[in-house]
């Protein structure tokens, strides 16, 4: 939960300092591999889920075993930021036969 609310207070910190409000994007946002190497190392975080989103974007949520979570949305150049992140991720498991 900390770093939930952290990211957008160094996001605001860095709009501030730069001026701009498009600042605050580029503050979470850099090269996929970089993220997802931060996500591993900081936060303990696996990729468990994909997805197409727009065309040529990737939609991914990364997970821990401790309940952290990261959605992560990777543009066609390579460049990624992340969308949104909390705690209290839960996996569901789809029952067959499930409208759901």
């Amino acid at each position: 939960m900390i770093r939930f609310s952290l990211v957008p207070l160094a996001a605001l910190a860095f709009m501030t300092a730069a001026g701009s409000p498009s600042a605050s994007a580029q503050s979470a946002c850099g090269p996929r591999e970089q993220l997802v190497k931060l996500l591993s190392d900081q936060y303990k975080e696996g990729p468990v889920g994909i997805g197409l989103a727009q065309p040529g974007q990737v939609l991914e949520v990364f997970a821990s075993s401790n309940g952290s979570w990261t959605m992560v949305m990777t543009m066609p150049d390579g460049k990624a930021c992340m969308i949104a992140a909390g705690d209290n991720w839960e996996m569901v498991t789809k029952i067959k036969g499930s409208p759901v």
